[in-house]
């Protein structure tokens, strides 16, 4: 009979568990995430008082380069005396971003706003005495440009976090959940207080890999979020609670399976601002942003403004440059769809959303030939994005009576290339079909 009770109250349990889980509808979350699948390229800012020495942001201290007291000695540099958010929203802009990500506290605990949850701000303990986040976010949306918020959940600096990493004296949240929930009040409060000051679009969370879900309480972290603002969209670094993925610095190979994900890249090789010298050319940049949307992704890539708020000549002068080359080819990037899969042809491919018009980029001195694969559309016009210049084509190796279609050869002139990446638009005849088998009769 105890048996019987007993599995009777455990079947009642599991299932109280699974109606509690959230009902996510599909159609509801594609509706809220098409914004950020068209949007293809964001700016990520990394801000903070790290700046001031250029050194590493927070992990400096973590991995022992500098010791934590002379880290924390930067509050005392930190001025943003040349601070201007309509100047960077007037960058982001040109650049032609339709989302920036601006940090509002790294892993060193320095809140970048008024936080009331302590007093390590750049507000209260640096000589900036202002909230940088608010201006920038108003600026933003001046532009139409979607604000976004990283938060770091981890917290190096707070007397109530299990410690560093590599630190024998790290408590155990299990055995001292008294502290561990001190700590959660904390970070949930300034989650929260961002919420309601900056009502962001994005949220771009970090340092989940410390703790697990229900430790840092992901799902109600997602719930005081969305009941802001139900339309505000998450990364994946919530312990499976976000709704994108976000791989970082390394470009896939292949074609991601997520639904959504984006690029987190830097623009040398450090996030914060650095003595760092070590710049990605604009052609660098370009080729890498235009094989992050060929594989149906974004790219967010980042800047990191010095401690009196300017931005370096370097980082300007790539914003600049990738932002000519999206106004110029912008058709093939923005509002499109990933391309074509590898080896119908040597190079990235998006097509238009109504799959009617395949775009071809052309990296390098490409000029001769360029040959298209396994097409089974007729191609009714051939032209350059950016000019307008029709090309000719050739299709090689058709036979009439087989189904395998022919090979395209399109010749590309050596005067209409791009300084970066050209790129051609196929006008076909009907949404694209492509040719899959083995060659022969199939």
């Amino acid at each position: 009979m105890i048996k019987r009770i007993f599995s009777a109250v455990i079947i009642s349990l599991i299932f109280i568990q699974i109606q509690a889980q959230p009902k996510i509808d599909p159609s509801s979350i594609r509706e809220k995430m098409q914004w950020f699948a068209d949007a293809k390229l964001g700016i990520f800012i990394h801000t903070g008082i790290y700046a001031v020495d250029g050194i590493d942001e927070s992990w400096s201290f973590h991995n022992k380069k500098i010791s934590y007291p002379d880290y924390m000695k930067q509050l005392k540099g930190f001025t943003l005396k040349n601070y201007d958010p309509a100047a960077w929203a007037d960058l982001i802009q040109q650049s032609g971003a339709r989302y920036a990500v601006v940090t509002t506290k790294h892993h060193d605990g320095v809140a970048m706003y008024d936080t009331k949850m302590n007093d390590l701000s750049i507000v209260k303990s640096t000589p900036a005495k202002k909230d940088m986040i608010k201006p920038f976010f108003e600026e933003l949306r001046k532009r139409n440009i979607k604000c976004g918020a990283y938060y770091s959940l981890i917290d190096w600096s707070h007397p109530d976090y299990p410690g560093f990493l590599k630190d024998s004296s790290k408590y155990q949240v299990e055995k001292d959940y008294d502290r561990w929930n001190r700590f959660r009040k904390f970070f949930q409060g300034q989650i929260s207080e961002i919420s309601t000051q900056f009502k962001p679009d994005l949220w771009w969370f970090d340092g989940d890999w410390e703790h697990s879900a229900e430790q840092w309480e992901s799902e109600k972290v997602r719930s005081i979020i969305l009941a802001g603002n139900p339309k505000a969209i998450l990364n994946g670094r919530l312990q499976g609670w976000g709704d994108y993925d976000t791989p970082e610095q390394n470009f896939p190979v292949s074609r991601p399976k997520f639904n959504w994900w984006e690029l987190c890249m830097t623009s040398n090789d450090n996030w914060g601002f650095h003595h760092d010298n070590n710049w990605k050319t604009p052609y660098e940049i370009i080729t890498i942003f235009v094989d992050a949307v060929s594989n149906g992704g974004n790219l967010l890539l980042d800047m990191g403004p010095k401690e009196d708020g300017t931005i370096p000549d370097e980082q300007v002068n790539i914003l600049k440059e990738l932002g000519s080359w999206n106004k110029k080819h912008g058709e093939a990037i923005f509002n499109t769809v990933g391309g074509i899969p590898q080896g119908h042809f040597y190079g990235p491919t998006t097509l238009s959303k109504d799959s009617t018009s395949l775009y071809l980029f052309l990296h390098g001195n490409v000029n001769g030939t360029v040959m298209l694969k396994g097409l089974n559309n007729k191609i009714e016009e051939i032209s350059v994005v950016g000019n307008g210049q029709k090309l000719t084509h050739k299709v090689v190796g058709k036979i009439s009576w087989s189904p395998v279609p022919g090979l395209v050869y399109i010749d590309v002139p050596g005067d209409i290339k791009d300084k970066y990446v050209t790129v051609l638009k196929l006008k076909l005849d009907k949404p694209i079909k492509l040719y899959r088998g083995q060659g022969g009769l199939n």
